[in-house]
């Protein structure tokens, strides 16, 4: 009989703190804010930062609330492995930099849960210091200039290699940094660096007449 007590009482959901959980709910919050900010302003990826941010922080706390309701509940953790075997995550990592970040976000999200509060503070502190830090440094020795060009096909061809080549007259440096494919558009994203400003307004008109294609461009990432 005592035996079927314990195993109850571990299906028992009723001791978790409220307090402490609203108490790691705001660093929680506080800190993946901070994440994201430093995701905006240090980060280099082509993408849309700010919502990537937002992402981030719900992220987290996602998992801080997920992690806080589990480890408490022995039927909770059997549920959670059950659920996570039949669901996936099909969003598209386009670059290894927001993978990085989202792996950043659920540490933040787990250390919480745990109500491991001055790890997890003091392990993510060092962590945006060191993007901080190198995030300065790469700023300092590498301006880069990044080119996004989408273009519509329409039910028309466009040679790559055309736009390349045409850049390539207005440009010291191109360098693809992903493609992207579907049936109605294509996106390229480029690092490249112009001759001067008068190189870049010229390859936007010398692009425009090889077809449908919407220039982008990005300086000091």
């Amino acid at each position: 009989m005592d035996d079927l007590n314990n195993l109850l009482s571990q299906f028992n959901t009723d001791n978790i703190n409220i307090i402490d959980f609203i108490i790691n709910l705001l660093l929680t919050c506080i800190t993946a804010y901070l994440l994201g900010l430093t995701y905006v302003k240090y980060g280099a990826s082509f993408s849309n930062r700010k919502k990537l941010a937002q992402t981030l922080i719900l992220l987290s706390l996602t998992t801080m609330i997920i992690i806080s309701i589990v480890k408490s509940s022995l039927a909770l953790s059997l549920g959670l492995v059950g659920a996570l075997s039949i669901v996936r995550f099909r969003t598209a990592i386009k670059e290894p930099e927001e993978l990085a970040y989202f792996f950043i976000a659920i540490s933040i999200g787990l250390g919480f849960g745990a109500g491991q509060k001055l790890v997890t503070v003091a392990g993510i502190l060092f962590v945006l210091l060191f993007i901080m830090m190198t995030g300065k440094i790469n700023k300092k020795n590498n301006v880069q200039q990044n080119l996004i060009l989408t273009i519509l096909r329409n039910g028309t061809k466009l040679d790559e290699t055309q736009i390349l080549a045409t850049l390539k007259e207005y440009c010291s440096k191109v360098d693809i940094k992903r493609i992207d494919e579907s049936k109605e558009t294509s996106e390229i994203a480029l690092d490249i660096e112009f001759i001067n400003v008068e190189s870049l307004v010229k390859s936007k008109a010398a692009l425009s007449k090889l077809g449908n294609i919407e220039f982008s461009f990005i300086e000091g990432h």
